[in-house]
């Protein structure tokens, strides 16, 4: 009987589970749990960069807790590239966990993350583990592997896990680029192999299945930067993704083919081209790449720029240059500004603000939507997504790295190539798909969202704290400050008020006629010893009151009562 009872618990966890912690229903913050029978696969752990209304926050990061609370299962995470989006919150991950971890990855991905885990502090907790392409690994039940895709970034993988019920794809970002600049292909061989051995999902990305057709290929990139830096009467500034570094090496190339000098401006570039070029996956030429403090002393028609900033964050280097607040580089007659770079959705808003700024500084701004061959994606336009079902073959297909409406892009895009409608799941951060052998179940939910990042303060921005910040930037605050008899509830001095940021034509007039309201209102309110929570909300709504009513607004009132 015991024994039997042990058989129906092991046949019991003989379940696989997929769970999307991040990157379903949104760009960024990529990561994805995998389960087997009591081992935990973490692929990727990414970055999500704030909305403009996240007021002083840095980063959003995935909500680990269903990783923490499973540490001890825990038997690898496993590193698809090396973008910010895929690797940028391992850090953060790692420090939770507060154990050594086995990280896979190519070297490119590896060399990247520990450059960031070392200076995070959280580099003894990571087991690095370089793999080839095609090379077994184990994790725990589960064998991994991984396979060459083309992507923006040298070194790009997608993931294979074999399971013993069945085989999981993840394809990470990638594209069938034609000319891929490293001249590696994406990986169709062992694609197919697979796809003929037997696949039972597909998670597949999905960020441009709104895009008909293929995406172009790098090289196309490389001869319109050519021509730019060649016809640009003086100096060429060009931004684009620090961890860009197909496309930071085409920069370099272009400059020194018509013998201009380029520096690197922007601590992260630079980070991401020392590891690049100490790992040979593209050369800094001693006598091109040259510090900027050099080449401001050259004529400019002999000088290139890499900086940050393609996302318009306003502490980039770009950025700042775009509002005359970066001393060093000041826009000048002649310079030629390339964005190489998209928007990532949310950023919209940002980048046309600093192009908008470059513009009326003087400069001649090239980007996307005047010149699309200025950049490529590194995603799969549909017909090549579709191409990936073609070749895998899988009984389910899963779409993730895309916002919803691309999901269902996908959807329709898999039907079309004949997946069955109950074989495409639509995923949100956190549900559940469990396959136990016979049938697929979702709806299971585990804890999810996203953790901000503000400074060194992780998890502790909430909601209300964003109100506040929204309510300071567009409605100003109001500081009052009373001191009362604890037991009189008399006004012993003040109220004196402060305000920053109000609209009022006479706010001085405004903040005088407040103080005998509080002053009456304390007066009237209180009977026997005061109760320090009573008497602030009392004031805050005494002054919110006469604010409104005199200037509709509502700024945040913040009280200081002092009971003597």
């Amino acid at each position: 009987m015991a024994e039997k009872t042990v058989a129906r618990k092991r046949r019991g966890k003989r379940v696989l589970r997929v769970v999307p912690l991040g990157g379903a229903g949104e760009i960024g913050k990529n990561c994805v749990v995998v389960e087997y029978n009591g081992d935990l696969v973490v692929i990727d752990a990414g970055v999500m960069f704030p909305s403009e209304e996240m007021h002083g926050v840095d980063l959003v990061i995935p909500d680990f807790s269903y990783i923490i609370e499973r540490a001890a299962n825990l038997r690898g995470i496993v590193l698809s590239h090396g973008h910010e989006d895929h690797i940028g919150s391992l850090p953060y991950l790692l420090r939770q966990l507060g154990q050594t971890v086995p990280i896979f990855g190519s070297p490119l991905t590896l060399g990247l993350a520990r450059a960031k885990l070392r200076e995070h502090g959280v580099l003894g907790l990571a087991d690095m583990r370089s793999i080839a392409p095609r090379e077994m690994f184990k994790l725990g039940t589960i064998q991994g592997e991984t396979y060459h895709v083309s992507h923006s970034i040298p070194d790009s993988r997608g993931v294979v896990l074999h399971t013993p019920l069945g085989v999981l794809i993840y394809t990470s970002d990638f594209k069938f680029d034609p000319a891929p600049l490293d001249g590696l292909l994406t990986d169709t061989d062992r694609l197919a192999e697979l796809g003929d051995e037997g696949v039972l999902f597909l998670l597949s990305d999905s960020t441009r299945a709104e895009r008909a057709g293929r995406t172009p290929s790098e090289t196309s990139v490389g001869e319109t930067l050519e021509r730019l830096v060649a016809e640009a009467p003086g100096r060429v500034i060009v931004t684009t993704f620090a961890s860009n570094v197909a496309r930071l090496g085409q920069v370099i190339t272009a400059a020194r083919k018509y013998g201009r000098k380029v520096a690197i401006v922007g601590r992260s570039m630079e980070q991401t081209l020392g590891v690049a070029a100490e790992l040979n996956y593209l050369k800094l030429w001693p006598d091109t790449v040259r510090p900027l403090s050099e080449i401001k002393a050259l004529p400019s028609n002999q000088v290139v720029m890499l900086t940050t900033g393609s996302q318009g964050e306003p502490t980039s280097v770009l950025s700042r240059i775009a509002m005359g607040d970066y001393p060093q580089i000041r826009i000048m007659e002649g310079d030629t500004v390339i964005v190489a770079a998209n928007p990532v959705p949310g950023n919209e808003t940002t980048v046309s603000r600093t192009i908008d700024n470059l513009f009326r500084r003087g400069a001649r701004v090239i980007y996307g939507e005047i010149l699309e061959s200025v950049h490529v994606s590194g995603h799969a336009g549909a017909d090549e997504l579709r191409a990936m079902i073609e070749l895998t073959q899988p009984r389910r297909c899963v779409p993730i790295h895309g916002e919803y409406r691309q999901l269902i892009s996908y959807r329709q895009m898999a039907l079309s190539a004949g997946i069955a409608p109950e074989n495409i799941y639509i995923l949100d951060n956190g549900n559940t798909l469990e396959f136990d052998g016979r049938q697929v179940r979702t709806g299971g939910q585990v804890p999810v969202g996203s953790v901000l990042v503000d400074g060194l303060t992780v998890g502790h921005v909430t909601k209300v704290v964003l109100h506040d910040r929204s309510r300071l930037a567009t409605e100003g605050v109001v500081v009052v400050a009373v001191t009362v008899d604890r037991l009189t509830g008399d006004v012993i001095s003040g109220p004196d008020l402060m305000a920053r940021g109000l609209v009022s034509p006479a706010e001085e007039d405004l903040l005088e006629l407040a103080k005998p309201l509080i002053a009456r209102a304390l007066k009237r309110t209180r009977h026997g010893e005061a109760e320090y929570g009573f008497l602030v909300h009392k004031v805050r709504q005494v002054v919110g009151q006469l604010i409104r009513q005199r200037t509709g607004t509502q700024p945040l009132i913040l009280p200081v009562v002092m009971e003597v």
